[in-house]
């Protein structure tokens, strides 16, 4: 149930239909769900440790801001994670994974609903470094998509940047398939650097303020 909850205000949270700053009462949210607080309580520590819901003591538990100094951390973390996944992996990649990886562009590039955009991200990015045999490694990575998902969503519609990203993605895949670790690697945290710098540079110029687009809604590739 505490799954099921956090699955809910996650998709919630990222598409921007509960805004930063909302409060998120456990009382309310137990009446909406149908559940008692205790898988309520739990869902939000979830989201709490995923960096995308803020509980303070007395004040209870609010959607998380967005913040520059919030996105740089989240991706610093991830490129520390994912370079060191990555470099492991790369070397025993199977042609499934691969094929999985290429699979989740291709959907990228056809996806009209933005919903959906960041899952295939996440998909795309953890198949390559699946292999590097280190599930807690691969646990924390997953977590810290999952904290990021609304920037990514924000990165790749609002601020139109989905075509660079893709094609950083596809000489990513290119690199892993002639089983080029280092430039696989080099690559990885060029597209996560720049990304960060990208997200930063927007919402210290105010680019950040738009809600995210529905995600039912069409968007342009």
């Amino acid at each position: 149930m505490a799954e099921q909850v956090a699955n809910v205000l996650r998709e919630a949270i990222a598409s921007g239909t509960l805004k930063a700053g909302t409060a998120l009462r456990q009382d309310d949210l137990a009446e909406q769900f149908g559940f008692s607080r205790m898988p309520i309580r739990d869902a939000l520590r979830q989201l709490e440790a995923e960096g995308i819901v803020s509980i303070h003591p007395t004040k209870g538990a609010h959607v998380a801001r967005m913040d520059g100094a919030e996105i740089s951390e989240i991706y610093a973390v991830r490129e520390l994670l994912e370079c060191e996944a990555l470099r492991l992996s790369v070397p025993v990649l199977s042609g499934g994974k691969l094929d999985e990886a290429e699979q989740a562009l291709d959907q990228i590039d056809a996806e009209r609903n933005i919903g959906r955009w960041g899952a295939l991200n996440r998909t795309f990015h953890l198949s390559l470094y699946n292999a590097c045999g280190n599930r807690r490694l691969l646990g924390l990575i997953e977590a810290h998509h999952n904290a990021a998902d609304r920037y990514v969503r924000i990165l790749l519609s609002n601020l139109d940047y989905r075509a660079r990203s893709q094609s950083e993605h596809r000489d990513l895949l290119a690199a892993c398939r002639q089983r080029d670790g280092k430039t696989a690697v080099s690559i990885l945290r060029r597209h996560l650097r720049e990304g960060s710098e990208t997200l930063v540079k927007a919402i210290e110029g105010g680019g950040l303020s738009r809600k995210i687009r529905a995600p039912t809604g069409n968007a342009e590739g």
